[in-house]
C-alpha cells in the first residue's frame, strides 16, 4: 500500500509540473480571429478543424506568450507554430521576423513547405537555411529578405555571424523537436543563436517528448512560459497497433524481413536501423536478394537525400531503410507500417519512430524485431508509455 501511495504521490508531483495555468480551448479556426488571407490558406491546405494542440496553443502564441507545447507525433505541431507565426507577421516589412530551428535538414525543409502552403495567400517569403546546400544561394536569398527562416542551427548561426541573416526584426524563436535541440549536440549552437536575438524575443518549444531536465533548462531563456503538456500516458499512439517478432539471432532478422516484404509493399514502409553502417549493409543485402528498397542517412550528400525523399513521397519507392535522421517530424501520408529492425537506443525515440505511421488519426502498424537481450528494452518501452506490444499475428497484412 505504501509503495502504491508513493507512486501516486510521485505522479501527483509530475502532474503539478505538467499543468500550469488553465489553457483556453478554441474549437474552430474561425473562432481564433485569424487574418482572412491566412484562414483561406488553412482551409485550402485541407484543414477543417484544429487538432487538440492547435486548439490550445495558437491563441497564447499569438498573444505573445512563451509556450512549451508537447503533443504526440502526427497531431499537428508544425501547423500549430506555422499558423501562429503567419498570424504575427508583418508582410509589408521584408525582414526576418520568425526563426524556426530543427534538428534535421529534411524537417527544416518540410516546415518551410508548410509555412509557404499555409501562407499561400499572404505572399509570405520563407527560406530553408540548412547545411549541405550552397552558401552563395543562402546569402542571396537572405539578402533579398525573408519573413521566416526555417533552418538547422549550424548554418543559421553561420549566416547570423556573416551578418547575412539580420536578427534585429526577429520577434519569435521556435525550437521544433526541442528535446533533441537542447540535447548535447545542439545546445551550444542554440545558445549561440539566442545571444544574437533581440532581448524581447518570444520563445516557443515544441516536441513529442520533453524530459524533466529539458524543462528545467528552459528557465534560462523563457519568460513565464505557458505549458501545454500532454500527459505521458496519453502519448501512446492510438490507432497504431504495435507488435514484436522474437528473433534468436541478429542474422535471423534479415530472413524475417524478407518474409515480410510483400506485406511492406502493400503500403509504404519505413525500416529503422540504429547506425548508418547497418542501413547501408541492410540496403545492400535486400538488393542482392532482389528486393526494391531505398535508403537514407545523415552521411549522404544533401542532394541525394532530397532525391530519395522526393521519390518516397511520390510513392515511387515503397520501402525506405533509414536511421533516426528520419524519425522526427517527417510526414509521408501513406506510411502505415514502421519496422524497428533495431530497437531504438532510447525510449523517447520509440514514439518518434512509430509516430511516422498513422499520423493524425490514421491507422498504422509498428513491428519490432526483438532479440532475447532486447526484451528488457521492450518491456521498458511498454511501461513508459503504458502501452501493450503483442507478438505479431500471422495475418498482420490484414491489419494494414
Amino acid at each position: 500500500m505504501a509503495s502504491m501511495r508513493r507512486v501516486l504521490s510521485q505522479e501527483a508531483a509530475t502532474m503539478r509540473f505538467e499543468t500550469s495555468e488553465s489553457v483556453d480551448v478554441t474549437p474552430t479556426f474561425d473562432a481564433m480571429n485569424l487574418r482572412e488571407d491566412l484562414l483561406k490558406g488553412i482551409y485550402a491546405y485541407g484543414f477543417e478543424k484544429p487538432s487538440a494542440i492547435q486548439q490550445r496553443a495558437i491563441k497564447p502564441v499569438v498573444n505573445g506568450r512563451d509556450v512549451i507545447a508537447q503533443a504526440q507525433s502526427g497531431t499537428g505541431k508544425t501547423a500549430t507554430f506555422s499558423v501562429s507565426v503567419l498570424q504575427c507577421l508583418d508582410t509589408q516589412v521584408r525582414e526576418t521576423q520568425a526563426l524556426i530551428l530543427s534538428p534535421t535538414r529534411e524537417l527544416a525543409v518540410q516546415i518551410q513547405k508548410v509555412i509557404l502552403a499555409l501562407g499561400d495567400y499572404m505572399s509570405v517569403l520563407c527560406h530553408a537555411c540548412i547545411g549541405g546546400t550552397s552558401i552563395g544561394e543562402d546569402i542571396r536569398k537572405l539578402d533579398f529578405g525573408q519573413h521566416v527562416v526555417s533552418g538547422t542551427p549550424g548554418r543559421v548561426f553561420d549566416m547570423i555571424k556573416r551578418r547575412n541573416l539580420r536578427t534585429r526584426s526577429i520577434k519569435m524563436l521556435i525550437l521544433d523537436e526541442a528535446d533533441e535541440m537542447l540535447n548535447k549536440g545542439f545546445k551550444e549552437q542554440i545558445y549561440d543563436v539566442y545571444r544574437y536575438l533581440p532581448p524581447a524575443t518570444q520563445v516557443l518549444l515544441f516536441s513529442a517528448t520533453l524530459p524533466h531536465e529539458i524543462l528545467e533548462m528552459t528557465t534560462k531563456f523563457m519568460t513565464e512560459p505557458i505549458r501545454i503538456l500532454v500527459k505521458r500516458d496519453e502519448l501512446t499512439l492510438e490507432g497504431i497497433k504495435q507488435f514484436f517478432v522474437a528473433v534468436d539471432r541478429e542474422e535471423w532478422k534479415f530472413d524475417t524481413l524478407c518474409d515480410l516484404y510483400d506485406t511492406l509493399t502493400i503500403t509504404q514502409a519505413v525500416i529503422f536501423c540504429n547506425t548508418k553502417r547497418k542501413v547501408d549493409w541492410l540496403t545492400e543485402k535486400m538488393r542482392e536478394a532482389n528486393f526494391t528498397v531505398s535508403s537514407m542517412h545523415g552521411d549522404m550528400p544533401q542532394k541525394e537525400r532530397d532525391e530519395i525523399m522526393k521519390e518516397f513521397r511520390a510513392g515511387a519507392t515503397r520501402v525506405l531503410i533509414t536511421t533516426d535522421v528520419w524519425a522526427r517530424g517527417l510526414d509521408v501520408q501513406q506510411v502505415s507500417l514502421v519496422i524497428n529492425y533495431d530497437l531504438p537506443n532510447n525510449r523517447e525515440l520509440y514514439i518518434h519512430r512509430i509516430g511516422r505511421s498513422g499520423r493524425y488519426g490514421r491507422k498504422g502498424v509498428a513491428i519490432n524485431f526483438v532479440k532475447s537481450d532486447d526484451i528488457r528494452i521492450l518491456r521498458d518501452i511498454e511501461q513508459y508509455y503504458s502501452t501493450q506490444i503483442d507478438e505479431m499475428p500471422m495475418n498482420v497484412a490484414d491489419l494494414i
